[in-house]
């Protein structure tokens, strides 16, 4: 199995005939991705990817005409919360929000508007997902990955590339891999990936790719230990980083003594996560705990 997206997904991409839906819907669409229709305003009735998408002027009219479920958003940044919006009300109960940046206060309010109905959003500022061999929602490429038994859910679109890599040299596949986005607001957070994970029959074991900043990392060791009962290996991008200074993403920020990788790691340590101090070593610390299943 796999979590959110699988063979049977539909998707449709809102910006497909934009230069990065284009290219990204492309390579989704050539991996197996069943994507079913674009959405760009005022190009409704035209055809995208070579003839082989047709395009809507709205995701509703995308959803009646082609049965799309997902929504895959590429379009820029001003209109991006609304974008997510317009998936939703159309009735797709997965959305991936790639766009960055995305400016933070229409993104809360449409993360709350979002909370606790049917719809899970992915992102914004995310490197998407993908669940080997069954369908790729983003920019993942898809020739690192391999299907296998491992989850795998990040904040960071690098390492999450870089780490996946490293399980697949080591013949380690992956359910799904995960980018849940670096924003200071995003749809989804470490714990609902790992219920998610907990859940599924064919995930033995999770990678969880942290950073400095914020305390999700440690809500989700919390979590780890009162309700994961497969083990998780995790990795936390900053240890070097200066109090103060913002390290790549929006979220990723130490202030005063709070969201240190040293301080995160700890944290998991002491809920019996183990913690590679290098993305190798979060190879090799899977490889383990794989081993000991």
């Amino acid at each position: 199995m796999a979590i959110l997206l699988d063979e049977n997904t539909r998707v449709c991409v809102q910006g497909l005939t934009g230069r990065e839906g284009t290219f990204h819907g492309t390579r989704n669409l050539d991996y197996g991705t069943k994507i079913v229709a674009g959405v760009t305003p005022g190009k409704g009735g035209q055809t995208a990817l070579d003839g082989r998408v047709p395009v809507f002027d709205t995701v509703s009219e995308a959803a009646e005409a082609t049965g799309c479920n997902a929504s895959l958003v590429f379009v820029p940044g001003v209109a991006a919360a609304d974008a997510v919006l317009e998936a939703e009300a159309a009735g797709c109960n997965l959305i991936v929000c790639i766009t960055d940046p995305v400016p933070v206060r229409e993104m809360m309010l449409a993360v709350d508007y979002l909370n606790g109905r049917e719809a899970v959003l992915i992102g914004p500022n995310c490197p998407g997902l993908i669940s080997p061999g069954k369908g790729n929602m983003g920019i993942i490429a898809p020739d690192i990955t391999t299907p296998g038994p491992v989850g795998l859910v990040s904040r960071s679109g690098t390492l999450t590339y870089q780490i996946i890599n490293e399980l697949t040299t080591r013949g380690i596949g992956q359910t799904t891999c995960v980018g849940i986005g670096g924003d200071p607001i995003v749809g989804s957070n470490f714990i609902d990936m790992l219920s998610r994970f907990e859940a599924d029959p064919d995930t033995k074991a999770v990678v969880m790719i942290g950073e400095i900043g914020g305390d999700a990392e440690e809500r989700a060791a919390d979590y780890i230990a009162e309700t994961m009962t497969k083990p998780v290996v995790a990795y936390i991008a900053g240890f070097s980083a200066p109090p103060g200074k913002r390290m790549g993403h929006a979220g990723a920020i130490v202030t005063g003594s709070s969201g240190t990788a040293e301080g995160k790691a700890k944290a998991l340590e002491s809920k019996g996560v183990r913690v590679g101090r290098t993305p190798s070593e979060v190879g090799d610390l899977m490889q383990d705990a794989l081993g000991r299943l």
